[in-house]
C-alpha cells in the first residue's frame, strides 16, 4: 500500500507559488512522520505534502 501521496515525475501544484511544478523525489521523514518532496524547478528547497496539491485532470 502507498503512503506517499506524490510519485516522481507527477506534475502538482506549488500552493504558495500557484505553479505547476513536478516532483522530483519524496522521502519519507519518520521525526516528523511525514514525507518530504524536492521538486525539479526548485532542487534546493523542499516541500511537504501539505504545500503541494494534485494537479485537476
Amino acid at each position: 500500500m502507498r503512503k506517499n501521496k506524490f510519485d516522481k515525475n507527477e506534475k502538482v501544484l506549488l500552493k504558495s507559488l500557484k505553479e505547476t511544478v513536478t516532483v522530483n523525489k519524496f522521502s519519507y521523514v519518520p521525526n516528523m512522520k511525514r514525507y518530504s518532496y524536492t521538486v525539479k524547478e526548485y532542487p534546493h528547497t523542499f516541500y511537504f505534502e501539505e504545500e503541494l496539491e494534485q494537479l485537476s485532470t
